[in-house]
């Protein structure tokens, strides 16, 4: 079973590899930094699953808002070939976990739009952003919304999850519903928001790192574990001969 990462150039994703391989061992990584959209593409026809991982700002250009450009730190490469991954995965039918970036990404892919940057642009007691004098995650609450598939994965209503981001979703993408909020009102995790009726391939992000959190925190490895169970049944099921 392989699963394509993606990151930055340079960048070490070794935490997402030892998150997923405490579900199973036998699963090989695909690291994906650089690549053109073609190349995306191609090297995504050799996975069973795609995760987005964290980094840098999508470029707001992309969801119509160069005027805040200036708040964010944008890696235009890794954007075209995460916009790449994302249209093509969609036709694999290919199940997608994204995290912290990985979500915002995947918001602006269908649609959705984000606030830049929430110290300047949000108001909220609430710290989200890593602490820049230890440089560790911040922590905060979490509610969980009845009925969806995050709330069956983690079987709580509330959780406490780290936070190391400066930027959320503003104007959520139309297909999707929120999972989770935080305890300010931001939307912390996102899914389909008809996947209920069936008919589309697996998708799920969340806001948070749950590679960093304690594997016995409910917030963590469940997520791994229901994203591998859904690549397995892609991997022997629905993936097209290539």
């Amino acid at each position: 079973m392989k699963i394509a990462l993606t990151k930055s150039e340079g960048t070490d994703v070794s935490n997402y590899i030892s998150w997923l391989k405490a579900v199973r061992k036998d699963i090989e990584c695909i690291e994906l930094a650089g690549l053109t959209a073609e190349e995306a593409r191609q090297a995504l026809h050799r996975a069973d699953g795609l995760l987005l991982t964290g980094g840098a700002d999508v470029d707001p250009v992309r969801y119509e808002h160069e005027d805040y450009r200036e708040l964010c730190k944008i890696d235009a490469v890794r954007d075209e070939m995460e916009f790449a991954l994302i249209h093509h995965s969609r036709e694999l039918r290919m199940p997608v976990l994204g995290i912290c970036r990985g979500m915002q990404i995947l918001n602006v892919a269908y649609g959705g739009t984000l606030v830049a940057d929430i110290p300047t642009q949000q108001s909220t007691t609430t710290e989200h952003r890593r602490n820049s004098e230890t440089n560790e995650d911040s922590m905060h609450g979490v509610e969980m919304q009845p009925g969806t598939i995050l709330r069956h994965y983690v079987g709580v209503f509330e959780g406490t999850v780290n936070s190391a981001h400066h930027q959320c979703v503003d104007q959520l993408a139309d297909v999707f519903t929120p999972s989770a909020y935080s305890i300010d009102g931001i939307i912390e995790a996102l899914e389909w928001g008809d996947a209920s009726l069936g008919g589309k391939p697996f998708l799920f992000a969340v806001q948070w790192h749950p590679e960093r959190l304690a594997y016995d925190n409910p917030m963590s490895l469940p997520i791994a574990t229901h994203f591998l169970l859904e690549v397995d049944a892609y991997r022997v099921l629905v993936k097209p001969g290539l």
